[in-house]
């Protein structure tokens, strides 16, 4: 449905239905004073004002352009081989996979048949997540936000099972640890700001009215944090999964 189209269906309609109530007002008066109104008559009137009142309060009800989630989850980063170290060998750069968080918020642009398209802002964080490396100089951890505006194409978006895919991008920031991984102080940059390229996709399950569950999957594909060490690389992936509540509006 486009936005709008519903709002004016019934209100041309709840205009109509009031012509015709003050219509069967005047005309039904007058029948019942002269005494000649039946009852089938008076069925006949009162069966298509119930159906248009049904009608309109059909369209109200599922007339909804907004919604908002909250899920949890978490984020995994991949294992980057750590170059020009002095060892003997090249080690690895291990990440944690913290609690993570993500908010969004979307709005409806566009019905076309089965699909519904949106507008969407996902806003996805952690904090400490813990970095590990056979060698001295990192950070101990690392914490990021992401915020990607974004286009989301839901399927069956008026069904209670809808799955969604989902592109877009925005800006990051790391916040590296002050503290080194082993012991003293960090040497390097405590923030770090970054392009971020955002692929998703997800399942919503609306369970009761304007509530429901879903399940997402994200790519923040952003550039690296400061971590002080030669990984031989500019960008990686933060890939966030997470289940939560979602409403709409």
């Amino acid at each position: 449905m486009t936005p709008g189209v519903g709002i004016t269906t019934v209100t041309y309609e709840g205009l109509s239905f009031v012509r015709r109530v003050l219509v069967w007002r005047e005309q039904e008066s007058s029948a019942i004073f002269g005494g000649a109104m039946s009852a089938k008559g008076l069925l006949g009137k009162i069966v298509p004002i119930l159906l248009l009142v049904s009608s309109a309060k059909a369209q109200f009800g599922t007339y909804t352009v907004n919604d908002d989630s909250v899920t949890v989850g978490a984020t995994f980063v991949s294992t980057q081989t750590v170059y020009n170290t002095g060892l003997s060998f090249n080690p690895q750069l291990h990440f944690g996979t913290p609690w993570s968080f993500a908010f969004n918020y979307s709005r409806l642009l566009k019905s076309k048949g089965v699909f519904g398209f949106r507008a969407e802002l996902p806003v996805a964080f952690y904090r400490n997540m813990g970095l590990n490396l056979a060698a001295h100089g990192i950070p101990n951890d690392i914490g990021a936000v992401f915020l990607t505006p974004s286009v989301r194409v839901n399927i069956f978006q008026d069904e209670g099972v809808s799955p969604w895919v989902s592109v877009g991008g925005g800006y990051g920031r790391f916040w590296e640890s002050s503290n080194e991984e082993f012991y003293g102080t960090n040497p390097g940059p405590t923030g770090t700001n970054t392009g971020v390229v955002q692929f998703g996709a997800g399942l919503d399950i609306w369970v009761w009215k304007h509530w429901g569950f879903r399940g997402e999957a994200r790519d923040f594909y952003s550039g690296e944090p400061a971590v002080n060490v030669d990984t031989n690389r500019s960008r990686m992936h933060n890939y966030y999964v997470g289940a939560g509540v979602v409403h709409r509006f």
